[in-house]
């Protein structure tokens, strides 16, 4: 009897293996057909081998095998996921700094063909790349004469040192000779273009007089950097840009987080239109930090100088798509982006949203509380400021469960417990934020 239960056992896997449904039926399920459409048949096939491979094992029914390749498949085609930043950062690097606008989501699809990007639909004839961005830029910062567009903020400074100062001298203070992330240092990306770098000062304190001082017939232009991710407090002194406008030679302020005009909020931080008053003759930034749009680098100043930058030939090795200039100029002219919404969320209205969903969640048993919290700007901008928040507190163990759930959250951790920061969580994405925490506590 022990002998013949063992044989039927032993029978039970081969024959559940039998009826695991073969790859070209899969294949021809109407759902699966219609993924291979969207994604691609790559990503179909590897699909269905993981459900088949799981059904072998015995993890899996074999009737389930269809509808667990459905479940398996990507959402895009693109290896890139979404995720709910909650982590308190609006800016976060390692997510992809801003999040665009709907209206910037809706221009890229519409760019996304065939477009005018250098074509006159009036008359038939090529014209200026991306000249309605430009123009909406240039718009947006009303002493700027000229503006350009490159590919990131780094790209958009090594531009205006390749045009300007190859070959000559570019002065900077010492207290500016910032590393700006990732190992890169500002340094090296200057001397990279040809130009010689002449430090002037201290690196606590350096005056007007020390740049005059260094004025000779190679300089080039003087370079004033906002030093954005970190901060110098105590004897400090840097010259004013005014101060250095009045030298005789050309000033570029590399303002470092995309600042376009004052923010009430971030009364230190430099901002485009500011710095060109005050005499600036070129400003360089990134679009996707404070100004909530795409990466790219923005260049604003004065006609000749912006016209001679974007002439040189490098400047057609660091252009930017089609793509970007949509997203830059639906940034631009469109509602307001999500990093503006985040800046300016009313911390009460936070801690409301918090104490909701806290509610919600102990109702389902899950241990949640709502805590105030503190976010920050991040992405190498506002470095010092905190901004007031709430969070939802929840057991250490949620932070990786949410992490590597079907609706990524990225929170932090702190004294043992996960923190989801609501500051730079749309209130629309309240609804998809529970049920990742329902989903992470089921698992």
């Amino acid at each position: 009897m022990t002998g013949g239960g063992g044989a039927d056992r032993g029978r039970a896997p081969a024959d559940a293996r039998r009826r695991i449904p073969r790859t070209d039926v899969l294949l021809g399920d109407p759902r699966l057909v219609d993924a291979a459409r969207r994604l691609g048949p790559g990503a179909v096939k590897a699909a269905v081998r993981q459900a088949q491979e799981q059904a072998r094992t015995g993890t899996l029914p074999p009737e389930r095998v269809a509808d667990t390749a459905v479940a398996l498949l990507p959402r895009t085609a693109g290896g890139l996921r979404a995720v709910i930043n909650a982590t308190g950062v609006l800016l976060h690097t390692n997510l992809g700094r801003a999040p665009l606008s709907a209206a910037a989501r809706q221009a890229v699809g519409e760019a996304a063909g065939f477009t005018d990007v250098e074509l006159d639909l009036g008359t038939g004839v090529r014209a200026r790349r991306g000249r309605t961005a430009l123009e909406a830029l240039a718009g947006r910062v009303p002493s700027a004469a000229a503006a350009h567009v490159v590919n990131n903020g780094a790209a958009a400074l090594v531009l205006v040192a390749t045009a300007l100062a190859a070959g000559r001298e570019i002065l900077i203070s010492r207290g500016e000779m910032v590393e700006i992330g990732d190992g890169f240092r500002l340094p090296d990306l200057l001397v990279c273009t040809g130009a010689r770098l002449r430090e002037v000062g201290t690196t606590n304190r350096t005056t007007a007089a020390d740049y005059a001082a260094a004025i000779g017939p190679d300089t080039a232009f003087v370079l004033k950097v906002h030093p954005s991710n970190f901060l110098i407090t105590g004897f400090t002194r840097a010259a004013e840009t005014s101060e250095l406008a009045a030298l005789g030679v050309p000033v570029v302020v590399d303002i470092g987080s995309g600042l376009l005009a004052p923010h009430p909020l971030l009364p230190d931080e430099p901002d485009a239109e500011t710095q060109l008053r005050a005499g600036a003759s070129l400003v360089t930034a990134s679009g996707d930090k404070l100004l909530g749009g795409p990466q790219c680098g923005l260049l604003l100043g004065e006609q000749p100088l912006v016209r001679s930058v974007s002439r040189h030939p490098l400047a057609r090795a660091l252009r930017v798509d089609k793509l970007t200039l949509a997203a830059l100029e639906a940034t631009l002219t469109g509602p307001a982006p999500p990093t503006a919404t985040a800046l300016a969320a009313n911390p009460e209205q936070l801690r409301r949203r918090a104490a909701r969903l806290a509610s919600a969640l102990r109702a389902d048993g899950v241990d949640a509380h709502a805590v105030d919290s503190v976010a920050t700007v991040g992405g190498g901008g506002a470095p010092g400021v905190t901004l007031l928040s709430a969070a939802l507190s929840l057991p250490e163990r949620y932070a990786s469960a949410l992490r590597t759930g079907p609706t990524p959250v990225v929170g932090r951790v702190e004294a043992g417990r996960c923190l989801l920061d609501l500051r730079a969580v749309p209130a629309d994405d309240d609804e998809r934020l529970a049920g990742a925490v329902r989903a992470a506590g089921e698992g």
